[in-house]
């Protein structure tokens, strides 16, 4: 892949740069793999993106940095904050205080699956200084596969709507406490303030952030009309200003976004219609996003000793859902069957996780290397087996609208192919 890089930049000189070639191509083509992914198996579209990525990032494709750092940092959070603000957004907290099992339900498996994980990684003779963050790291579900997969799959219903709220939350507990310990990483043996203190300073600049972002956009939205084509061009330009901003001052982009949108939803209950107005760009965002995560968690060290302790993490995180979701279902208002599937649309890990372990990694380079080299590749397989676990399970939950078929098999329907493109 290299070589085939240098050939083209002797010959090949943009404008924009020979990165912004090879990324519109290969942007180009994932589009492409997705669609026929999801036309021909039925699969969600994110399977044929992340495979486009793990093949050039196999092959070698340098542009794409790990640990991440400038522009493709960006682009990452960018696209995380964009599908967190939306999440968070249809996060009613007077559900909690109707339903407080599924606060309880969510808590449960966060708490289930850091520890299981914790304890796994320490009995396969991981550093306690590296099985910490890979614990965080597996707690994050991922919000973005999950909400690409309901939006493929056409899913509604009590399953679909708990997952995404499970997985938002689960996100907010892995970026708010996985900030707060890649400051401590370096820092062993301080007392309980200098304990505290980074997560208070995370917690604080996130929520000022979030909260100055739903009172702007509140106050928009007093003068412009929630399905203006400029109210969804305002929410982006926001959302991106305060990705760029938050980080620097030490605060979590995404997690600012998502209180962000949870703020909003509380100041404007009605139900929101600019998200439809974004369509084209916030896809493309999101299969960047996508394709980025699949390349960088490819570059990871593919060796053998490691294999066992990645598909232990694996086989235990989605054990500890399941344990945790079905604990917190007693009096949830759920059955058995929909805790059993509601638990399956947990297994995706993507972008939040990778973001996470990134902050390692930068953070401690000896420590980051312990943790990359398990985490990346349980990001990279649980990017796509786990939007084929979620596919299954919303389907067998009986929430798709959809059925499970290839478009090709049914004729000629046009119309449906249009609405499927």
């Amino acid at each position: 892949m290299n070589e085939l890089m240098s050939f083209w930049a002797q010959w090949l000189r943009p404008s924009a740069g020979l990165p912004t070639v090879q990324w519109s191509l290969l942007l180009a083509v994932a589009s492409i793999t997705g669609y026929l992914v999801q036309r021909y198996s039925g699969l969600p579209k994110v399977v044929g993106y992340t495979l486009v990525g793990t093949i050039v990032g196999l092959l070698g494709f340098g542009g794409a940095v790990w640990p991440l750092q400038g522009i493709g940092l960006f682009l990452v959070e960018l696209g995380v904050a964009v599908v967190l603000f939306e999440a968070g957004g249809r996060i009613p907290l007077r559900w909690f205080r109707h339903n407080p099992m599924v606060l309880v339900q969510s808590i449960a498996e966060s708490a289930f699956t850091y520890f299981a994980v914790y304890w796994t990684m320490l009995w396969f003779d991981v550093p306690e200084r590296a099985a910490g963050p890979l614990a965080l790291v597996a707690m994050a579900a991922s919000p973005a596969v999950l909400t690409r997969v309901v939006s493929d799959t056409r899913a509604a219903g009590p399953v679909t709507d708990r997952a995404v709220v499970l997985a938002t939350l689960s996100s907010l507990y892995a970026l708010a406490l996985g900030s707060a310990q890649a400051e401590l990483i370096n820092r062993p043996g301080v007392g309980l303030v200098g304990t505290l203190y980074p997560a208070l300073v995370v917690l604080g600049v996130s929520v000022a952030v979030g909260a100055l972002l739903s009172l702007i956009l509140r106050l928009a939205l007093r003068v412009m009309s929630p399905t203006s084509e400029n109210t969804s061009m305002l929410l982006m330009a926001l959302i991106a200003a305060s990705t760029a901003v938050t980080a620097h001052m030490g605060g979590s982009a995404p997690l600012a976004a998502l209180l962000g949108g949870m703020l909003l939803k509380q100041l404007h209950p009605r139900p929101w219609a600019w998200p439809r107005q974004m369509g084209t760009a916030s896809s493309l965002l999101t299969m960047l996003m996508f394709v980025l995560v699949s390349t960088v968690a490819a570059q990871a060290d593919w060796s053998g000793p490691v294999v066992g302790a990645v598909l232990a993490l694996i086989f235990v995180r989605l054990l500890a859902k399941a344990l945790g979701v079905g604990v917190g279902n007693v009096g949830s208002g759920a059955s058995w069957r929909q805790a059993m599937w509601l638990s399956c649309a947990m297994a995706p890990m993507s972008a939040i996780a990778l973001l996470v372990a990134s902050q390692f990694v930068v953070a401690s380079a000896s420590t980051g290397h312990l943790i990359a080299r398990i985490a990346l590749p349980a990001i990279l397989v649980m990017e796509v087996l786990g939007a084929v676990i979620a596919t299954v399970a919303i389907y067998r939950a009986g929430e798709s609208s959809k059925p499970w078929a290839p478009l090709s098999s049914r004729g000629s329907n046009t119309g449906d192919t249009q609405r499927e493109s």
